[in-house]
């Protein structure tokens, strides 16, 4: 396997730069690009899909999250095989594996089929999309390991949120499949510049994988993801309740695991210093609050606002420009006023987006209404992202890189699934409410074919679309009904939203060290760990 040169030797050892720097950034970009453009090209497919397989929301909800649950679950087992057998390696299969996992989402025989392929195609990002990071945390150091995790954060949310566009304009001529066809060229562009380009065996760990801690770390992502996915979906309280035990077990389990292993696989050591642990947390509610408002922004505006999926998706455009634009300057300011200032300010500006969500979103509204509070989110991620990032990479060795890039993915996976969860099964009950609501007060003459379609008509907006098909008559009240209980739904979700950013912006606050302080306690790291 050709590789490049190794890095540069900079100061006390460390290296700069790598060789060829612009194209190895370029590559690791591109990797993580086809993790970031499969993460979101699902959204703006939910409608059609729903109406091809006859979906529930629930179903509709796992379609969404399959990709961050098996990324998620994934990526601290796989990041620490990386760490100790070789990153390229495993980037290199993650690629090669996605093309074909692509290809079985496309042509799913049904939904079921097609949640198991997004789960795949989750843990095949989780060997490369994690090593991307290490490998920048490896190959650089000092401002231009900033600038290079800025650009990596940056265009990576920008082409997770240029997804729906992607998608909506692929969905104008083709099937709903096709969405999941959009990364085939570029997985294999990625594949062969990582081939060629990206130096192998750098600063790599030793010693032996925890594989017990790996497999409790993936049943604890699982089962926690799929609890909250299943808390709203009527008479799943039990299933529910029991994910929710077997993630606590497997949590207490994984502690004890990585308190007594001779090479734990997640250093709690590490992960207890206040520069790792809070902005890990910080970055959750950050990214997931992205993925949670495309998830839900995508139904409505084409249930609620009638756009057309090539419409839907360019409407996110405003995000993904400011994400580009700001993240090179968000590195700017994590150097000249520290972490803890940069992330509250990207927390300011996605409160923002999300209050403009809940008060200008409504049926009929301009679209400027919607750019806002795209646009508004987009600076927050752009601004937030790059010191989440870099403050886990700063406060972690070399050799443990694939923790720090495990637990940043955890950041936009983690926080994608269980928000997107959490929004969808707000979603699913606020609508569900709204619509029973809606029935409740229709005329005793149409209560026969409310009584036949009951389940249907609750279930989900593209439920009732099918429904109001085989009952014109009442078709015009079906969609009127379905559009008012969305927009109920929908607000429950901003609330969410709304309370998730208060929340991580009081966290930051008050537990994440000022910028002189911070600095002090990276050296300090970085001598213990020499």
């Amino acid at each position: 396997m050709t590789s490049a040169p190794a890095a540069r030797t900079g100061e006390r050892g460390s290296p700069p730069a790598p060789a060829r720097a612009g194209l190895v950034l370029t590559a690791l970009i591109l990797v993580a690009s086809v993790a970031n453009l499969n993460l979101s090209v699902a959204n703006v497919a939910l409608p059609d899909i729903g109406r091809a397989f006859d979906s529930t929301q629930t179903r509709l909800d796992l379609i969404a999250i399959g990709y961050s649950l098996g990324l998620a679950a994934s990526v601290l087992y796989l990041g620490a095989l990386g760490d100790r057998h070789g990153r390229k390696l495993l980037l290199v299969i993650g690629m090669a594996l996605a093309i074909p996992i692509s290809v079985l989402a496309a042509y799913s025989p049904s939904d079921l089929v097609l949640i198991a392929a997004r789960v795949l195609g989750g843990v095949s990002a989780g060997m490369a999309y994690p090593t991307t990071l290490a490998l920048i945390t490896a190959l650089w150091s000092g401002p231009a390991r900033t600038k290079a995790i800025a650009l990596w954060s940056g265009i990576g949310g920008a082409v997770a949120a240029l997804g729906p566009t992607i998608a909506g304009a692929v969905l104008e001529g083709f099937w709903w499949g096709s969405v999941f066809l959009v990364t085939l060229p570029l997985a294999a562009v990625a594949l062969v510049l990582a081939v060629l380009l990206v130096p192998a065996h750098v600063n790599e760990g030793g010693g032996r994988v925890d594989n017990l801690g790996g497999a409790l770390s993936i049943i604890l992502v699982a089962a926690l993801v799929l609890a909250i996915n299943d808390a709203a979906v009527p008479g799943a309280g039990g299933r529910a309740i029991a994910l929710a035990g077997i993630a606590v077990l497997a949590a207490v389990l994984f502690v004890l695991r990585q308190r007594r292993a001779a090479n734990p696989l997640y250093d709690l050591r590490i992960a207890g210093r206040p520069t790792f642990w809070v902005a890990a947390c910080g970055g959750i509610i950050v990214f997931g609050s992205l993925m949670g408002a495309m998830f839900v922004g995508q139904q409505f505006l084409q249930n609620v606002l009638d756009y057309s999926t090539l419409k839907a998706g360019l409407s996110i455009l405003p995000a993904a420009a400011l994400m580009v634009l700001v993240a090179p300057r968000s590195a700017v300011l994590v150097r000249l006023r520290g972490s803890r200032f940069t992330l509250l300010l990207g927390y300011v500006f996605c409160l923002l987006g999300f209050v403009a969500m809940l008060l200008l979103w409504k049926e009929g509204i301009a679209f400027w209404r919607v750019a806002l509070a795209y646009g508004l989110l987009g600076i927050g991620v752009g601004l937030a992202g790059t010191p989440a990032s870099h403050a886990l990479t700063s406060s972690v060795p070399v050799r443990r890189a694939g923790m720090a890039s495990g637990t940043a993915d955890l950041q936009r996976d983690l926080g994608g699934a269980v928000l997107q969860s959490v929004f969808g099964a707000l979603l699913t009950a606020g609508y569900a409410t709204a619509f029973a609501r809606e029935l409740a007060g229709a005329p005793p003459a149409d209560q026969r074919a409310i009584d036949e379609t009951r389940t249907e008509l609750e279930n989900s907006f593209a439920s009732a679309v099918d429904t109001a098909q085989r009952y014109p008559q009442y078709a015009h009240q079906i969609i009127d009904a379905a559009r008012s209980a969305f927009l109920d739904g929908d607000r429950w979700t901003y609330t969410a939203g709304i309370g998730a950013i208060l929340i991580g912006a009081l966290l930051v606050f008050f537990a994440f060290p000022k910028r002189e302080r911070e600095q002090e306690l990276l050296r300090e790291y970085a001598s213990a760990d020499r």
